[in-house]
Formats: structure tokens, C-alpha cells, sequence
């Protein structure tokens, strides 16, 4: 097993991340948690409440910590096979004696995660995988969701399954419509009585089914933690090449600190390409942040591909296509790392339903209605298929691009694949785009900038016929934005074994277009790409300001839409892909909704 190391980037952007904390007007949020041990969600607990948390050491526990444990009146609950951490029940009043052990790094609790296409296929260019003779065969992709449910459709391409929290069946819903966007054959939809047929890019894929969402499509980061473990221990039996993670949590720390962020790098490291979520929160405030700063978490990690979500408008080409209005943006919270890497279609997915989930039940006219894709259809509601939005639908076909790469080069590495992917990503965006909700009436601005689009909108064809090969030991980290207070200037930070650095391989236009917004040194200059003749924002107060990214507004738990909640729809939790807004992304089904 290969490990690919980046130590000089880490080193780099910690030094780029500490000059951008110094140049920040209020660092009071910043200041509580850089130094502490303890998790900010773990400062204000009640002393005799028992608590699951997530310790990270500075050295491999041993039976020592464990017996510590127990005189503390806790339990171990299991140990990460990864990353120097291990699940722990304990009580609250334990904590702060915990952080005081030399050997303790950091101490999060076990959090909540939750769930954040033939016309996809098209727009972005993988129904032309036929043409290399690609379908994703002999690639392991690792679904980490809430399982699996039988399909005609995905019949045969899984090749493991286990599940964290119950039986391996999907009771959620979720799982099964992200297998579908992969690797749906379309059985049940092909024939001469179709009109449609829906089929996901990489149907020779073998699947594995790793569980850890619940029929409420909430689970806990220990239990995604163990799926990815689970993944990297079958790597070479069932060539897991891939893991696809539909679901996220809000930024509470620094990714160096997040446990699940440590996870994820530990799977890259391995040789496996992870691609996450970016989060369904880019409604967040649109009147005063517009959604920035709302990546989440294993999204904000610099390593993984991090996708957004745009609106293919029902057609086949790109031209008329735009931004989602809830797909979240980066900066990432903390750290500042440039979010998402990609978008692909996220709105109105056609794809494979599980027979009587709680997403179908819930949302009865979630079905295609079946004379949509069948000859002489009725317009009563399909049992086989179901229409879905979010950014959990666009991880998936970015999920499905990797394992073609990887299908034509067996020998990328994962960051390899990333940057391929970011290279040859279209690029021809609008300036703005804008969307009025028609219920409430609230007009979303959209702007086609470094932190809402990435490198660019997913392209498939381009990908695969691509002849660039970056150099197998350079690294693909996402940048750091850099905010000069004294040039007004921001400045894209990275390592000088970057593969998209200045001087190598490919500059940074290459990766993010010529355009001066996501140019090769200046993301915005002193007159401001978001002035008056673009939206109405100021970007230095919007992404570098007081009350955004450390100041004493900063998202946490209680403020993002829906967090910790167990139902789904009105602003609760809804499933994977993180939480949505009040526009129900992941279950937006009859106005197109962006």
C-alpha cells in the first residue's frame, strides 16, 4: 500500500493560516478554540451529564488510557484503525482532567452527521464514457450512507455490505438514490415501452454498502469513522478505489483537529480518492453573507474533492445551466481553504428509489410520475424511481468520473485524479445568476467566484480524454485563500509540491481560469470583484470581516438550519449532503427549485 505524504503543504498553510488569523479585526471566536483541547460544543456541557466523545492522542493509546477511562466512570467504546483516536463514553465532570494529559491532542464529541439521471449524464459529458470502452469495471467505490436497498438497477454490483446501526437494508432512502446516480444499469427502465432511461455513468462498478445512517438519515462521526476504516481495510480485496460521502456536519474546529477530517486523510493517504458533500447551506444569511463560509465538514478538508451542486435546467447542455441557490460556499470556516474543488448536477435527479423509505414516505410525490419515462405512462407516482436535489446528488457523479479515471489509469494516485478533474472541468461560467423562491419570495445572488464553483463544472469527456499526467508525488490540496489587510489583496497559498502550483506542471489559471477571479496569484484586487458592477457585497467585511469567519456570529451547531435534528423537511435535518435550508434541498421534487 502506497502512502503519499504532504508534509511541506502542511507546514506552509499553517504558516499562511496563522498570518491570516493575525490580520483578522476580531479574533474572539478564533481565540476560544485554537488553543483549547476541548472542542468548543464541549465547553458549556453540564458536569454530571455523560458524554460520547472523540479523543485524538499525540501517541497511539494503549491499555493504560483505557483503565484511565474506567476510573473516570467512562467505557471505550471502539478504536479508530487509522488515526491515534478512540471512542469514549464518559462523564462530562471528567473532561478538563482528560485535556490535561500530555498524550491527549484533542477531544470532540461524537457528533451528528446527517444526509446532506439522464439528462446529468449528458451535461456533463459521462454518457460519452462508452467511447473509451469505460463503465467503471473492476473499481471499488465505497458507499458510506444509509445503506443499500435492493434494485433491479443495481442488481449484482454489490459486492459487500455491513451496517453500523441495524440491518444492512436502506430504511432511509438515501443510500440506495446515490448508488443509482453511480452505478443504475437502468433494467428498469430500458425497453421499447421507455421513453427515458435512467442510467448512472460507471454501471461496472462493485459497490460496497457501508451503513452508518439511520432511518432518519442522522448517524454518528464515530460510526463514519469505522465505515472509512472498513473501506481502507478492503482496499486491496475488493480495490477500493473510491469512497463517496453524501452526508457532513458544520464546522466546529480546524481540520487539523476534526477527527473525521483525519479519517478522511488517512483514506487518501491509502490510495483512496474521497469525495464529499459540500453541504446544502449556501442559503445561509442572503442578505448579509450570501451562503459564504458554509462548507462542511469532511468537506473543508484540503485533500478530498469537495462538490457543489449546480441546476442543469433539464437540459442537455451546459449553456443554460446555474449555480443551485443552496449549494454551500466556501471559504471553509477556520482555515480559510478554497471550497468547493468541483460542481456537478445536484437538482431534480432522476434516479433509483428504495421500495418503502422513509424518503418516499414522507415525500409521497418524490416518484417520477411514470408517463414521464414510459410510453402510455399514467401519472401515478413510479415505484422504481424517484427525483432528488442537493449537493448529495452531485457527489455521486463526481464519485462516478473518479472511478472511470481510475478504470483508464489504474495507477493514479488520488491526487492525480483530483487534478484532472479540476483541470479539465468547464470553465465558461455567467458572471451572476439569481434565483427568486417563489414561496418566500427571497431572491438568492449568485456569483460565479473561486468559492461557489471550485475549479469549474464537472466534465467527463474532457477528463477521459485528457493526456496531461501530473507527477505521481505532487500534491493536489486545495489552496488556502490569503487576506492582505495592507494591499486589500487576496492570495491563493500553496506548498511548493503542489501540483497546481506557479512553477509546476500547471499553473493556477490553468486549474481555475484565466479570469481574474480565480486568477494565479489575485482572487479579487484592491477595486473588488464583488463591487458595484457585480452583487451588492463587500468582500473584504463579507469573507474577512468581524462577524463572519471568527467573529462572535460564526456558525455552530445550534445555528445551522436543521442541525441535530432527527425529522426531515421545514429546516430539519434532512439526510446526507449535510442539512439544507428552508428550500429542502435533497428533496426539492416539483419547481426546480435552485
Amino acid at each position: 500500500m502506497k502512502i503519499y505524504t504532504k508534509n511541506t503543504t502542511r507546514l506552509l498553510r499553517s504558516i499562511a493560516t496563522l498570518s491570516l488569523a493575525m490580520a483578522c479585526t476580531d479574533s474572539t471566536v478564533w481565540g476560544a478554540g485554537s488553543d483549547s483541547k476541548l472542542a468548543p460544543d464541549l465547553q458549556s456541557l453540564n458536569p454530571s451529564a455523560n458524554v460520547d466523545v472523540i479523543v485524538t492522542w499525540k501517541a497511539s493509546p494503549s491499555a493504560a488510557e483505557d483503565q484511565r477511562m474506567t476510573r473516570f466512570g467512562g467505557a471505550v467504546r471502539a478504536r479508530m484503525r487509522n488515526i491515534r483516536a478512540a471512542h469514549y463514553s464518559l462523564p462530562a465532570s471528567a473532561l478538563q482532567t482528560l485535556a490535561a494529559d500530555d498524550n491527549v491532542a484533542y477531544i470532540s464529541p461524537d457528533r451528528v452527521v446527517s444526509a446532506h439521471l439522464d439528462q446529468a449524464d449528458a451535461t456533463v459529458g459521462a454518457d460519452l464514457a462508452y467511447q473509451f470502452s469505460l463503465d467503471g469495471s473492476g473499481v471499488g467505490v465505497a458507499i458510506i450512507d444509509s445503506g443499500i436497498g435492493y434494485h433491479d438497477d443495481l442488481k449484482g454490483t454489490v459486492v459487500y455490505e455491513k451496517s453500523w446501526v441495524g440491518n444492512t437494508d436502506d430504511q432511509f432512502g438515501h443510500g440506495t438514490a446515490v448508488a443509482g446516480v453511480i452505478a443504475g444499469t437502468g433494467a428498469d427502465s430500458t425497453g421499447r415501452q421507455f421513453s427515458r432511461t435512467f442510467k448512472g455513468p460507471a454501471p461496472g462498478v462493485n459497490l460496497l454498502d457501508l451503513k452508518v445512517l439511520d432511518p432518519s438519515g442522522n448517524g454518528r462521526v464515530s460510526d463514519v469513522i469505522a465505515a472509512i476504516d472498513t473501506a481502507i481495510a478492503l482496499r486491496d480485496k475488493y480495490n477500493v478505489r473510491v469512497i463517496n460521502l453524501s452526508l457532513g456536519q458544520p464546522v466546529y474546529e480546524s481540520y487539523t483537529k476534526d477527527p473525521l477530517c483525519q479519517a478522511v486523510e488517512q483514506a487518501w493517504n491509502a490510495g483512496i480518492v474521497v469525495v464529499v458533500a459540500a453541504g446544502n447551506y449556501g442559503r445561509n444569511n442572503p442578505a448579509t453573507t450570501y451562503g459564504y463560509g458554509t462548507i462542511t465538514s469532511p468537506g473543508n478538508d484540503p485533500d478530498v474533492i469537495t462538490v457543489g451542486a449546480m441546476n442543469d435546467e433539464g437540459t442537455f447542455t451546459k449553456s443554460d445551466d446555474v449555480i443551485t441557490s443552496y449549494s454551500s460556499k466556501g471559504p471553509t470556516l477556520f482555515d480559510t481553504i478554497v471550497k468547493p474543488d468541483i460542481v456537478a448536477p445536484g437538482n431534480l435527479i432522476d434516479t433509483t428509489l428504495a421500495p418503502n423509505s422513509q424518503l418516499v414516505k414522507q415525500y409521497p410525490t418524490m416518484g417520477i410520475q411514470n408517463y414521464l419515462y414510459q410510453y402510455n405512462g399514467n401519472r401515478d407516482f413510479s415505484t422504481k424511481y424517484l427525483q432528488i436535489s442537493g449537493t448529495s446528488l452531485a457527489t455521486p457523479l463526481v464519485s462516478a468520473a473518479a472511478a472511470l479515471i481510475l478504470e483508464q489509469h489504474p495507477s493514479f494516485t488520488p491526487d492525480q485524479v483530483k487534478a484532472r478533474l479540476m483541470k479539465t472541468a468547464w470553465k465558461n461560467f455567467p458572471d451572476t445568476s439569481s434565483y427568486t423562491d417563489p414561496t418566500t419570495h427571497i431572491t438568492y445572488k449568485e456569483q460565479y467566484d473561486i468559492f461557489t464553483v471550485g475549479a469549474g463544472y464537472l466534465n467527463v469527456d474532457a477528463a477521459l480524454s485528457d493526456n496531461d499526467v501530473p507527477r505521481a508525488w505532487l500534491s493536489a490540496e486545495s489552496p488556502s485563500a490569503v487576506f492582505n489587510p495592507s494591499t486589500t489583496k487576496a492570495t491563493l497559498v500553496n506548498g511548493d509540491n503542489v501540483i497546481w502550483g506557479s512553477n509546476i506542471i500547471w499553473g493556477s489559471n490553468v486549474i481555475w481560469g484565466s479570469n481574474v477571479i480565480w486568477g494565479s496569484n489575485i482572487i479579487w484586487g484592491s477595486n473588488i470583484i464583488w463591487g458595484s458592477n457585480a452583487l451588492p457585497l463587500n468582500a473584504l467585511n463579507i469573507i474577512w470581516g468581524s462577524n463572519i469567519i471568527w467573529g462572535s456570529s460564526v456558525p455552530s451547531a445550534a445555528s445551522m438550519p436543521g442541525a441535530g435534528a432527527s425529522g426531515a423537511g421545514n429546516g430539519q435535518t434532512l439526510g446526507p449532503g449535510s442539512t439544507s435550508s428552508n428550500e429542502t434541498a435533497d428533496y426539492a421534487t416539483s419547481d426546480g427549485d435552485r
